[in-house]
């Protein structure tokens, strides 16, 4: 058997003192070098390093001796800890939720992060590969890689391929080992947990959905909790509305997804009630047993050494009271008002908790602690020494149906906030001059299932005196049809424009036919695309695909893709082109528009065309048509308008914003289409 990638990796290894000092971009080292590197030290993180280069750097490195930013502070932190045999062991399980793990997880972040050069990256990741837990290790790489100015164009390798446990079933990679020792190629098929008896699993297509996994877990690798300014190069702008909006966008087309498998929308979590739906994860850590299952109808348990219920139930109380009083009061006692369009940020981050929360002692973290009591319901009291819950990782929390129902409970609290805020008027939401005239769609919209297959070779044990055999699964998930959305617009000023296009659906019909009031829809309401046009004097045709919605991204590369690129352009003395997916913000663009129903599901539609001078919030946005997905990471965010805008704030009368001439509603269906 050849050892396909194993000879990708080593060839592109030997390339690597031609072209590993290239300097065309930051740190002394070309991109290409820059992802073969990354590539090759997250490629088996569970195994020995296999690139000859990054192996030896593993113990020929010295970490004193790298280039820092900060002082080498960082550095020596982490070598005092390690050296004083302080940091977890490898193979154990990693949390996040974790406090003492999150911490160890951050002084390596830090030490990659002040790095300067390219050498003392790559250095200090191949030394610490061997050395940390390979799930602190994981984490803090893809953080690192995420925000370090070192890696800017370096696209990290799906999740699902570098630690396929968090995202595979169990029994798949049972057979995955069976495969692996019998040296027999497999491709597996992986179905999703539970049976139908269970309603629930009428939509396990959704929170189980690998990309669904990867865009929850990359979200809060970009606008991570524990970000800190002090320490940071910079503040992440609208964190904490970001949170908000992502996670409200996830719960609404969950709801969307319920509607239209004949399911009441979720109802959300009380802390002094039961947790009505069980859940049995059917997965497993690398190391450290099952995930814990959970019956049904279990009642809330105090979690030793997290939280008692009361305490829960206290922090809601004080959010609730800071939402009525229309401020929430600082660590200092200040007043810090949230009855504006920035209080929805303020609020985020409180909810969250993020270290952007003004007052963490007084608010607590709703959000992060829940997630955690929550995780261990199955085993409160340490009682079977369980490992931590789905709900206890990004990577794993939608797969739990509770999660939604968590977040709608938090989604109604942020409802509050915003239906205190006085309603848009008319004079705010006119765009004068500019006029919706048409809304049509460029052909029928169908979703059907699709097979997606990728690799689980990283998933089993291995040794490099046997030779690999092709192993993978194949899982059903979700896509639809590409289609076109045609907006006829006129500009009657009498010069060019520059105009924001806001697209948003919903279901027009709840689960017993009762069509939705205009303010219950618009609080449901999906956003499809947000972008920036001109907008000539006179007609205006605006069309817009459905693959270059600002809401979505393409599917990240494969693993072996990634490492056959970076080879060929290492081998080649050429440039690395991977700009497409240089943001994995977005959701999957398979998701950008619900399941539907084989009869048809009808969605009510609404364009909102603004004015783009008064929205931009940066020079030059009229050159522009990216938006960022769901936020600037690492810069300002390009749209002054709240996310949602203009369905952000409650309706009490529809006719406010419908007689607008900027604005423009039609019914369209979604037809989903069986296998045949």
């Amino acid at each position: 058997m050849r050892l396909l990638v194993l000879c990708a990796l080593v060839a592109a290894a030997a390339a690597w003192p031609n072209f590993g000092m290239m300097a065309d971009s930051p740190g002394g080292a070309s991109n290409a070098q820059k992802q073969h590197d990354v590539n090759s030290i997250l490629w088996k993180v569970y195994e020995e390093i296999r690139d000859p280069h990054l192996k030896e750097l593993s113990t020929s490195f010295d970490p004193l001796s790298g280039q820092y930013d900060d002082d080498g502070v960082a550095i020596k932190r982490l070598l005092q800890e390690l050296n004083d045999h302080r940091l977890l062991e490898q193979k154990n399980w990693f949390s996040l939720f974790n406090t003492r793990q999150r911490e160890e997880a951050l002084m390596l972040y830090d030490v990659l992060e002040h790095s300067t050069d390219w050498a003392t990256f790559a250095g200090n990741a191949a030394y610490f590969r061997t050395r940390v837990n390979e799930g602190e290790f994981v984490y803090a790489m893809y953080a690192a890689v995420t925000h370090s100015e070192l890696t800017h164009d370096v696209v990290l390798p799906p999740l699902y391929e570098v630690t396929p446990h968090l995202f595979t079933n169990s029994e798949v990679i049972q057979e995955a080992y069976t495969a692996k020792m019998t040296q027999t190629p497999r491709k597996i098929k992986s179905h999703f947990t539970g049976s139908k008896s269970n309603p629930e699993q009428r939509v396990a297509y959704f929170g189980e959905d690998i990309g669904m996994n990867t865009h929850h877990v990359t979200w809060h690798l970009e606008f991570p909790f524990w970000w800190d300014d002090s320490h940071e190069n910079h503040h992440i702008e609208r964190k904490g509305e970001n949170f908000f909006w992502v996670h409200h966008q996830l719960t609404v087309r969950f709801d969307a997804e319920r509607l239209s498998n004949y399911l009441d929308p979720v109802e959300e979590l009380h802390w002094d009630d039961v947790i009505r739906e069980g859940f049995a994860p059917h997965t497993m850590y690398k190391y450290g047993g099952y995930f814990p299952s959970r019956p049904d109808n279990v009642k809330f348990e105090d979690v030793d050494g997290v939280a008692r219920v009361r305490d829960m139930l206290i922090l809601e109380s004080r959010i609730r009271d800071a939402i009525a009083h229309g401020y929430v009061t600082g660590k200092d006692g200040s007043i810090i008002s949230i009855n504006d369009a920035h209080g929805i940020d303020v609020l985020g981050d409180v909810i969250e908790s993020s270290l952007y929360s003004p007052n963490p002692q007084y608010y607590g973290a709703l959000h992060n602690t829940a997630h955690v009591m929550l995780g261990r319901q199955g085993d409160p009291h340490g009682k079977f020494d369980l490992p931590p819950g789905v709900l206890e990782h990004f990577e794993t929390a939608t797969r739990d149906p509770t999660f939604f129902r968590l977040h709608k409970y938090m989604d109604n609290i942020f409802r509050e906030h915003k239906d205190s805020l006085t309603p848009y008027t008319k004079q705010e939401l006119e765009f004068p001059g500019v006029a919706v005239d048409s809304i049509a769609v460029s052909n029928r919209l169908e979703t059907h299932f699709e097979d997606f297959e990728y690799n689980l070779i990283n998933a089993v044990d291995d040794t490099t005196e046997i030779s690999d055999v092709p192993i993978s699964t194949v899982v059903s998930r979700l896509t639809h049809n590409d289609f076109s959305i045609e907006i006829g617009a006129t500009n009657n000023n009498d010069k060019e424009v520059s105009a924001t296009v806001r697209i948003f659906a919903w279901p027009k019909y709840d689960n017993n036919g009762v069509q939705f009031s205009f303010n219950d829809g618009r609080w449901n309401a999906i956003e499809i695309d947000r972008f920036w046009t001109k907008l000539a004097p006179g007609a205006n045709t605006i069309s817009r695909s459905s693959k270059d919605s600002a809401v979505t991204v393409p599917d990240v590369p494969s693993f072996q893709t990634l490492v056959d690129k970076a080879e060929e352009a290492l081998s080649s003395g050429s440039e690395l082109h991977l700009e497409e997916f240089a943001s994995g913000l977005g959701l999957p663009n398979r998701f950008l528009i619900p399941k539907g129903k084989t009869q048809g599901m009808e969605f009510h539609v609404v364009v909102f065309i603004s004015d783009g001078e008064q929205d931009a919030a940066v020079e030059g946005l009229h050159t522009s048509t990216t938006f960022n997905h769901y936020g600037a990471a690492d810069g300002k965010y390009p749209d002054n308008r709240p996310h949602g805008y203009p369905l952000d704030r409650r309706v009490d009368d529809q006719r406010i914003i419908t007689s607008v001439s900027n604005f423009k509603a039609a019914d369209v269906k979604v037809y989903h289409v069986e296998e045949h």
